[in-house]
């Protein structure tokens, strides 16, 4: 880390106003990074699961968490008291929350050891139905386990889905507690509740007052047990809040400013896909969206739309097709920005393509029929390490735009741009 640093204050030096030869120079180093990162993975301790079986209480499964110690040197390490996942079944995906059974002060792995701990698995209400389920582990671990419910008299058979069991001393066993950490997220009891929701990802293109795209995105499911949305759930469970920023970032000017930022907070109603037959998947979202970019004066700009969205979901060959088609309606004061509909229209469409291991393209497209005005957001990702052989959880991701406000500012300006960069929810 210091010769990265050494070598990139060496270059601001000798090219201060350059921002092509800062570019450069930071791709240059991104070898250096990802070396490092693979030296860390190879040695750091890895966490997977390890067993699953059925709990007392219907409904509940027992879940064995087991952190490996793969390097030389022994690793103090511990498990925490809960620990975010995803159940996948069906191609749904559920965010869940393991509970840990019984706390226990933290030990240390030998090298070529292991530690356990035994969590509760609650499962959502939608994903009883499945006939395979497979749990992942939201820790940066790309394993999972794939497991079938039990019918009713008989016993569970569940089997690795991905991963490697690793060699080690029985005598190492041992239950252990939540890993150190500044700020541990004990107590936080709806964590599970969080998940993302637009891509997240940094973009840059030189070139132009906007060089760079900064997009940070989540969801909040607001009442009843993480993932429990749809069939036989309560329906308040579907009310979610939602939060997307997208800064664009003029990294050529002097001291790199913000050219802009949008804020688009919202609420809506979610409608978890389900099979309509063999071929086809239907869900959808509705609900209200404000956006502003917090600015005043003749910067100002806001606006408020209530939004319908429908989603289809088909098979296409080893890849997955979605279309989700707009209707939204502009409530409220729109004096910031009173022609914003002859640009943007009332209607738009979300179409993507992709395998969840593998290539994905996303577009939305929005346009207005009477005023012949539109614009086309796309972004294509592919996993990284796909690419280079490592553990690092990254995107490489393509952005591109074309046609009418790209951000609030520019509603009414026609641009066109391309950027490259990383992204980690795509």
């Amino acid at each position: 880390m210091t010769i990265a640093n050494n070598f990139w204050l060496l270059v601001r030096d000798f090219f201060p106003h350059n921002r092509v030869m800062r570019f450069a120079a930071t791709i240059a180093m991104m070898p250096l990074a990802i070396a490092a990162a693979q030296a860390m993975a190879q040695t750091a301790p890895r966490m997977l699961v390890s067993n699953i079986a059925p709990a007392e209480e219907p409904g509940n499964m027992r879940v064995e968490v087991t952190v490996l110690n793969p390097g030389p040197e022994p690793k103090a390490s511990s498990l925490p008291d809960r620990i975010p996942a995803e159940l996948t079944t069906n191609d749904q995906r559920m965010p869940v929350t393991l509970e840990r059974s019984h706390p226990s002060p933290g030990q240390t792995i030998a090298p070529g050891g292991f530690i356990q701990a035994q969590y509760l698995l609650r499962l959502p209400a939608e994903s009883r139905h499945g006939p395979s389920l497979t749990l992942s582990l939201m820790t940066g671990s790309a394993s999972g386990y794939a497991f079938a419910l039990p019918e009713a008299g008989t016993a569970m058979a569940a089997t690795p889905d991905t991963g490697q069991q690793a060699s080690a001393d029985p005598a190492s066993v041992a239950e252990t507690s939540e890993p150190p950490s500044a700020k541990p997220d004990r107590g936080n009891a709806f964590l599970g509740n969080l998940s993302s929701y637009a891509p997240i990802y940094a973009v840059y293109g030189p070139g132009t007052n906007s060089d760079g795209r900064i997009q940070i995105s989540f969801k909040y499911q607001l009442f009843g047990d993480p993932g429990a949305v749809g069939g036989d759930n309560p329906l308040i469970n579907g009310i979610h809040f939602a939060y997307t920023q997208r800064l664009f970032w003029d990294l050529g000017a002097h001291s790199s400013p913000f050219r802009n930022i949008d804020y688009m907070p919202e609420v809506f109603y979610l409608l978890p896909a389900a099979p309509v037959g063999k071929q086809i998947a239907l869900g959808g979202q509705a609900g209200i969206r404000h956006e502003s970019n917090g600015r005043d004066g003749l910067a100002s700009r806001s606006l408020n739309a209530m939004y319908i969205q429908p989603v289809a979901t088909v098979p296409v060959g080893k890849y997955t097709l979605s279309l989700g088609p707009r209707l939204s309606f502009y409530v409220g004061s729109l004096a910031d920005n009173p022609d914003i509909k002859r640009y943007r229209g009332n209607t738009s469409l979300f179409a993507e393509i992709g395998r969840d291991d593998g290539l994905r393209l996303s577009t939305n497209s929005r346009f207005n029929f009477s005023s012949g005005k539109g614009a086309i957001d796309a972004e294509l990702s592919y996993p990284l390490d796909r690419i280079i052989d490592s553990n690092l959880n990254l995107y490489i991701f393509g952005q591109g735009f074309a046609g009418y406000g790209e951000n609030l500012l520019d509603y009414n300006r026609k641009i066109t741009r391309l950027r490259i960069g990383i992204g980690i929810v795509r």
